[in-house]
């Protein structure tokens, strides 16, 4: 199908200002996750007594419906993607408050809906929505001085941060902090509480690791390289011994058959195991494309809103990835949270795709 120029519609509107090679990269990294899932979650899954591809074919359902969402989204007016960011945000936040009274807990935390036969994390779908609203927030404020922009910014990150760490989910928190945090400063914050809220949290990562068991368990795995940190081990190993060009594809079997999250937080290492470093570093290649050619489209936009919108989406997504990544190195305590698209997990599939849709509807010229 060819559409021309001289067209008039919506959608001839759409693919002549939509950012392609944005919506072609997030596209890639879905095509990408589920080919690694195909090799990575066989073990996982044999381990689990479930069938070969389960994990492959629930990812594949959310693939298509991520691949839909991002298409639609990127379809929106900026007006119209705070409008859905509203809904999303005051949905996911109920649904944070349902997850406390009703959800179960799983590893002494308190983070997924259980509905039907699938596990709902809202706290994924979230994060860009809060995104947008900040942004929203900080944007007014340069328009209407009357306007208390910094109060409902503090507001907003209140309300997400708190139930947060009610689940607990400190990886999450410390997520949603730094980019906020980033925002406020390019909404004109001055050093002086960047430092503020800097200390803030170190004091906060403090009190965790003394009050909770949890935090303090991977903390000192971490700084005790002598102590039982079997996946990161395991993980490390797998790049010492992939090379450049790594085993082969389905050939990789240290990632798989050691690691319990092989097809989860630490597929970045079967990536490594089956690939080698090479392909790492071209998936690094490919989400640093995506920040930069986003952040490029609207270094001269005049709308206040696109610009804190699109930069919060990046630095939380290049975060994320960086996040993962850097647990998969070894030079992070594990944190529990995915790969941006290639990990397996339909709640964060479609929280990324709605981020990337998000991103490239405020990035159409």
């Amino acid at each position: 199908m060819v559409i021309s120029r001289s067209e008039r519609s919506h959608l001839t509107e759409w693919w002549f200002t939509v950012d392609r090679t944005v919506l072609g990269l997030s596209l890639l990294l879905l095509v990408i996750g589920i080919v690694m899932l195909l090799s990575a979650s066989p073990p996982v899954a044999i381990r689990r007594d479930l069938p070969h591809f389960y994990f492959v074919q629930r990812q594949l359902i959310f693939a298509v419906f991520g691949a839909v969402i991002m298409i639609a989204v990127s379809l929106l007016s900026p007006s119209n993607i705070r409008r859905l960011s509203l809904a999303v945000f005051v949905i996911s936040i109920f649904s944070m408050i349902a997850v406390l009274l009703i959800g179960p807990e799983i590893n002494g935390a308190q983070r997924w809906l259980r509905i039907a036969d699938v596990s709902v994390q809202p706290s994924e779908v979230m994060k860009p929505a809060f995104i947008i609203m900040t942004a929203w927030a900080f944007a007014e404020g340069i328009k209407r001085k009357d306007m208390p922009a910094h109060s409902f910014a503090f507001g907003f990150f209140v309300i997400a941060a708190l139930l947060l760490i009610l689940q607990p989910d400190f990886g999450q928190t410390l997520l949603i902090t730094a980019t906020w945090v980033g925002m406020f400063f390019l909404a004109g914050l001055a050093w002086s509480w960047v430092m503020l809220f800097l200390v803030a949290g170190v004091i906060g990562l403090y009190l965790a690791y003394q009050f909770l068991p949890h935090v303090t368990a991977r903390i000192d795995h971490f700084l005790d390289p002598s102590g039982e940190n079997y996946q990161i081990a395991r993980a490390l190993e797998a790049f010492r011994q992939a090379g450049w060009f790594g085993r082969g594809p389905g050939e990789g079997s240290l990632a798989e058959q050691y690691l319990p999250d092989a097809h989860n937080d630490f597929i970045f290492a079967a990536i490594a195991d089956e690939f080698g470093v090479l392909a790492c570093l071209l998936l690094l290649l490919i989400y640093g494309g995506i920040v930069f050619l986003s952040l490029m489209r609207v270094r001269n936009m005049q709308d206040p809103f696109v610009r804190f919108a699109v930069s919060g989406l990046m630095m939380l997504f290049a975060l994320q990835a960086g996040i993962n990544m850097s647990v998969n190195l070894g030079l992070i305590p594990a944190k529990g949270m995915t790969l941006p698209l290639i990990s397996y997990g339909g709640t964060s599939l479609i929280g990324i795709s709605l981020l990337l849709g998000m991103t490239t509807a405020l990035t159409r010229r």
